[in-house]
């Protein structure tokens, strides 16, 4: 079980206290967005090695999308804080439906990976990429102000870095006044 805090819940599926799951994310959402990217570039260019680019991006978007699933899917199932959350069913159902527009857009482009960003893969992509960035808000949800695996220490060893600054002083020693983001 998850170890609660202060202010938020250890991650069971961590590795020194650091969650897998916050850390293996990027890689799917990498990998997915940047498919859309190279949709767009083949668009652009009419170049088939960006059609080829983006089937490989969505194969390795799925692969490593069930990667980061397993430690989120862990932390899930052991951390009845997470499974108490709406934010958490919403984030997960969300992703799930993500891979299978992935794996549908996989096969849209399994015999033409031009002709098939031309017909729906454009369109998939482009769904996957709206909801990945909201599964993602829903991630930083369940991080942030959930405390899902983001939890402050508050150590000696951990307090010597954290640092109060005076937003007064920083502003001055660039030449601004505070507050007001000009020169």
């Amino acid at each position: 079980m998850g170890m609660y805090h202060r202010h938020g819940v250890q991650s069971t599926a961590a590795i020194a206290g650091h969650p897998l799951h916050h850390m293996l994310i990027v890689f799917p959402v990498a990998f997915l967005i940047g498919a859309l990217g190279t949709d767009i570039a083949f668009l652009a260019v009419q170049d088939p090695f960006w059609a080829l680019v983006s089937y490989w991006l969505l194969i390795a978007g799925i692969a490593t999308a069930l990667v980061a699933a397993v430690p989120g899917l862990i932390d899930f199932v052991t951390i009845d804080r997470v499974r108490n959350v709406w934010v958490s069913w919403a984030h997960m159902v969300a992703n799930l439906v993500v891979v299978a527009l992935a794996l549908i857009n996989v096969g849209v482009r399994l015999d033409d990976p031009a002709a098939g960003v031309q017909g729906w893969g454009i369109w998939l992509s482009g769904i996957q990429t709206v909801l990945l960035l909201f599964s993602g808000w829903l991630g930083g949800e369940l991080a942030y102000r959930y405390g899902i695996g983001a939890i402050r220490d508050y150590s000696p060893k951990a307090e010597q870095f954290h640092v109060e600054v005076d937003r007064v002083d920083v502003a001055k020693s660039y030449g601004r006044r505070s507050g007001s983001g000009g020169v």
